[in-house]
């Protein structure tokens, strides 16, 4: 019984004594976690995002404007080649060319109808040629008709009455003849004149439609208007427009060259955040290619319709950040960090 008792008691004063240690290390630990050294100084209120650089301005580098030209049905246009993304590039200078393929099957059928209408216009001036010439003579030769009626008429007055009745009767029949063959001639040179004339315009037509399709086709070869680096441009699916990608013939933008003295940065904030921010807030924006250098901006407009991502469920709101410093390291693109300071307390 006694040694029992020992033993509980033994056993009771270590178990309390492990407890202590064990509640001595806890208070430590918690101690070094829940404690630290408060100092003053300024206090930030910030909201922070991830973005990238974009151009305030931008000039876009157009294809073949077909639907300003009646002549040619829109369709989409694939882009056979483009140089790549951040070649800088000179005033004239190849940037794209474009699958011309279904518009010269048609250019070739429409150079076979200018021929054939060149053709029948050639025919049709040789023709009326031919045809008022013919008439034209016979209209000479009844002039001699006329005029000889006329002396026999003048020769008969010594002739008996009926034989003066038969000249003045030849008269009379040969200026008819003349006449109708006048107004034959008149009624062939203004038909023929018509249809010539109908021709030639239909002729022309055809021929402007003609070279129309060969400056379109030129500019299928899609070169810079100025000099810059090329930055791709992105459909409507947010796509970049890539060789093998199609544009939209109603808005035929290849590429883009952006200004490059004039960069944004542009990030999107949730919508519990988006009131807080507000135009002409200074921003802290770092470049994560040169190991977060820091460059000082403003904050430049703040949208005021959300819109859905396509990796996010919740609204977002486009903010834009005009940097205040130039540096010709910085191109479109590149991913920034940027964090607004909402508000900052002095020496609390």
């Amino acid at each position: 019984m006694k040694r029992t008792v020992i033993l509980t008691a033994i056993f009771s004063v270590v178990s309390l004594a492990g407890l202590f240690i064990l509640l001595r290390i806890s208070s430590g630990n918690e101690s070094s976690v829940n404690f630290a050294e408060a100092r003053k100084g300024d206090f930030e209120i910030t909201v922070t995002g991830t973005g990238e650089f974009i151009a305030e301005h931008v000039f876009d580098i157009m294809g073949p404007e077909i639907v300003t030209n009646q002549n040619f049905r829109a369709s989409h246009i694939r882009v056979q080649d483009i140089v790549p993304e951040g070649t800088v590039v000179k005033k004239g200078d190849y940037v794209a060319t474009l699958d011309r393929t279904n518009f010269e099957n048609t250019l070739r059928d429409e150079i076979n109808n200018l021929n054939n209408l060149q053709a029948q216009f050639e025919m049709k001036i040789i023709d009326t040629s031919v045809v008022l010439n013919t008439l034209r003579n016979a209209i000479k030769e009844q002039v001699f008709v006329v005029e000889e009626a006329k002396v026999n008429l003048e020769q008969s007055v010594f002739d008996p009455p009926a034989m003066q009745r038969q000249a003045r009767m030849d008269l009379e029949r040969a200026q008819r003849q003349l006449e109708q063959q006048q107004r034959i001639y008149n009624l062939k040179y203004v038909q023929a004149a018509s249809e010539t004339r109908n021709l030639r315009v239909t002729l022309e037509n055809q021929r402007k439609k003609v070279n129309d399709f060969r400056e379109i086709l030129a500019s299928f070869t899609v070169t810079s208007p100025i000099e810059g680096m090329i930055v791709y441009k992105r459909d409507r699916m947010g796509n970049k427009i890539k060789a093998g990608s199609v544009i939209n013939p109603f808005n035929p933008v290849v590429a883009s060259i952006p200004d490059m003295s004039s960069l944004h940065s542009r990030i999107f904030i949730s919508e519990t955040d988006v009131n807080k921010v507000k135009p002409d807030q200074e921003v802290e924006v770092t470049v994560d290619a040169f190991n977060g250098k820091k460059i000082s901006g403003v904050v430049a407009s703040v949208a005021k319709i959300g819109e859905k991502l396509s990796n996010s469920d919740s609204k977002v709101f486009e903010v834009l950040i005009r940097l205040k410093e130039y540096d010709p390291m910085l191109v479109p693109s590149m991913t920034t960090g940027n964090r607004i300071i909402i508000n900052t307390y002095k020496d609390v």
